[in-house]
């Protein structure tokens, strides 16, 4: 039988494109020199740089990859870490835990913190949409807990990891599923498990009428409006809008913040990100109902610098901001 042409129904620049069978193509079609960023680094379970990586296919829940840290000569052979569970961004609609910017950054942060870090491979919009991301954060969370209840068994983590200390951090719309899944994890009884802490980093926060950053602040690569527009549009359940409370958390059609157990939050944006004025109203309103949330601004850099290597690699300003993060990061995982 003849093979039948498939016709592009829509497409976000470089990143992803819809066809009228349904099917997704998200191969990388942007600027070549990019591409390294989103080639899948292998796992390596012995350690490179002081890092061994895994992935891991629980009988519950999503697949993880964990990034465990070497054991130094000073270090007490008993030490429990604590565990930084991670929420890849991606407008809900693409990014995987092994790619290489992933790779780059998460290695270096369970190294340099001192944390087992386990990233979480969620499904993607539009073949899975929201809240579909957020149950399979969650589920990755209620995984962790079972193994501190030793209701279940990770030959890596069961052992090493120190669960009455875990974290939730996430990129850009990883930002949002922390918030939804911390929100989610004060309403359960996770004991012995105790999330200590969440880290939303450039949460992409946004509401149906433009915010004035929208307009002024740079478009990249890695965050255009279009794709903005696109990746919600996608992702969204059908029939709504970014007032949604997912994406607008701050709204009038959200629950009220004031009504959720929330752990302590270290709430990361950019001084010049698209959301940065949506952002700071999430902010505001976070203090506003209470909530134990301390502000970290990077300067004069853009929406998810840090996972940007080449700017990290080649631009001195990018680099120093990515250090500062990193640092902002541990210091705040130490207190808590």
């Amino acid at each position: 039988m003849p093979v039948q042409e498939r016709n592009l129904v829509d497409e976000v620049s470089g990143w992803l494109r819809i066809y009228d069978d349904g099917s997704v193509d998200r191969s990388w079609v942007g600027p070549p020199e990019a591409k390294f960023m989103v080639d899948s680094a292998p796992a390596h379970e012995e350690f490179i740089d002081g890092v061994a990586v895994r992935d891991v296919d629980p009988k519950s829940g999503p697949r993880v990859r964990v990034y465990m840290p070497e054991t130094r000569p000073e270090d007490d052979p008993n030490e429990k870490l604590p565990v930084i569970l991670h929420l890849p961004g991606g407008g809900f609609c693409i990014s995987e835990p092994d790619w290489f910017m992933y790779y780059v950054f998460y290695s270096k942060l369970a190294k340099l913190g001192r944390a087992i870090v386990v990233s979480v491979y969620l499904q993607h919009a539009p073949e899975n949409r929201l809240p579909s991301a957020i149950n399979e954060g969650f589920s990755a969370l209620l995984w962790l807990t079972s193994l501190a209840q030793s209701k279940a068994h990770d030959e890596w983590i069961t052992g090493r990891a120190d669960f009455g200390r875990v974290f939730l951090i996430g990129d850009s719309s990883g930002g949002n599923l922390v918030h939804e899944v911390g929100a989610q994890g004060g309403k359960t009884n996770l004991s012995p498990l105790k999330l200590a802490g969440s880290i939303p980093i450039h949460p992409g926060v946004v509401r149906a009428t433009r915010s004035r950053s929208e307009s002024e602040m740079p478009q990249t690569p890695f965050l255009t409006l279009d794709m903005v527009d696109k990746f919600l549009n996608l992702a969204l359940p059908i029939g709504s809008n970014k007032d949604h409370p997912i994406t607008c958390p701050m709204g009038p059609a959200a629950p009220p913040l004031d009504g959720l157990q929330l752990p302590p939050i270290m709430y990361c944006v950019a001084e010049k990100d698209l959301f940065i004025d949506t952002q700071m109203e999430f902010y505001e309103a976070l203090k506003k109902a209470n909530k134990t949330v301390e502000l970290y601004m990077s300067e004069n850099v853009t929406h998810s610098f840090y996972l940007n290597k080449m700017a990290v690699d080649h631009d001195p300003e990018t680099k120093a901001q990515t250090g500062k993060l990193y640092d902002a990061i541990i210091e705040f995982i130490r207190r808590h």
